[in-house]
């Protein structure tokens, strides 16, 4: 079984990351400029002209309450998010987005609204705007920042790689950068 740090090395070694480089109910984010001091919920950082193609990965923390999204290895976006409360756990490991709709409503919750959903698995865990009260709160979605979900969505398509992880820390550097 992959841990975080063999994930992250893996990635990094396979050049796929480096590391250079609303409405009622939801919350609308806050953005920040690159390397802020701290992360309140809501708050991201957007940067995507860093680097403008190339494939998308995202990498969620549970224990971080955070979303880091790389593109052709360089991160160009961090969000926090809010990820299943108690009884209600996110899934981990290694995902792709099946599925994308920028106005989807819940047949789960009835009357949900789930803005710039992407579904991570057929029995209803996606990533999607929503509220973000600084601690786990969803039933096993990943929420975000209203206005970082349609920045998110216009970067991804339908097979990106989503890595959701119950580990806190990654490595800064990878002991054999050319393998």
């Amino acid at each position: 079984m992959f841990t975080l740090k063999t994930l992250i090395n893996t990635l990094l070694c396979a050049g796929l990351i480096t590391t250079t480089g609303g409405a009622a109910g939801f919350t609308k984010g806050r953005a920040l400029a690159p390397l802020p001091q701290e992360f309140k919920p809501g708050d991201y950082v957007w940067k995507p002209e860093v680097s403008p193609a190339g494939p998308v990965v995202i990498i969620v923390s549970i224990p971080e309450q955070a979303m880091l999204v790389y593109r052709n290895g360089v991160r160009i976006g961090r969000s926090t998010v809010s990820t299943g409360a108690k009884g209600h756990p996110t899934p981990t490991g290694i995902f792709t987005i099946l599925q994308k709709k920028v106005d989807h409503e819940s047949s789960i919750y009835k009357g949900s609204k789930m803005p710039h959903m992407q579904r991570l698995t057929w029995n209803g865990i996606a990533m999607h705007a929503g509220q973000l009260p600084g601690y786990p709160a969803s039933h096993g979605c990943v929420r975000l920042p209203v206005d970082f979900a349609a920045k998110l969505y216009a970067v991804t398509t339908h097979g990106t790689t989503v890595i959701v992880t119950d580990q806190k820390n990654a490595p800064g550097e990878t002991a054999n950068p050319g393998l």
